[in-house]
């Protein structure tokens, strides 16, 4: 009870902070586990994701909607936080985790067919016991890619 108390009142400061964001921000729910997150549904904003930040709030993250369901990639270039992402399939559920290192070039791939992927500081997923195969709740709130 303490913890999610705790959260919340994250999220809440969070938000406040991310407002004046151009991204929209939505909420998400993993295991029991609230988090904010930016959308990049744009070709512009996809391509551009956390580059140039230089720290990314506890329990907040970005939220990639990519147009159609496929096999996508990630990368870190000019990427200075480190950060696990998570590839998600249309119906939401989780299809694999991988951790990537600051300003690498190393390709990072979905396992399966992809509708989203979800970056969260480095080892976000792993503390809360996340794996693949679970779903992710609050992604039909996401619009739709352009």
């Amino acid at each position: 009870m303490r913890l999610r108390a705790t959260v919340f009142a994250s999220l809440a400061m969070v938000s406040a902070a991310v407002s004046s964001s151009e991204f929209n921000i939505i909420q998400l729910e993993i295991k029991g586990y609230a988090l904010l997150a930016e959308v990049a549904d744009t070709q512009l904003s996809r391509s551009r994701g956390l580059m140039h930040r230089e720290s990314l709030e506890e329990n907040t993250g970005m939220l990639f909607v990519f147009p159609d369901v496929g096999h996508y990639s990630m990368w870190m270039k000019d990427t200075y936080i480190p950060l696990s992402v998570a590839f998600i399939s249309e119906h939401g559920v989780i299809l694999n985790i991988a951790d990537m290192l600051p300003q690498t070039r190393t390709a990072h791939d979905s396992s399966g067919m992809a509708k989203y992927a979800l970056e969260m500081n480095m080892g976000w997923f792993s503390v809360r016991k996340i794996a693949a195969g679970t779903r992710v709740v609050g992604l039909e709130k996401a619009p739709a890619a352009n």
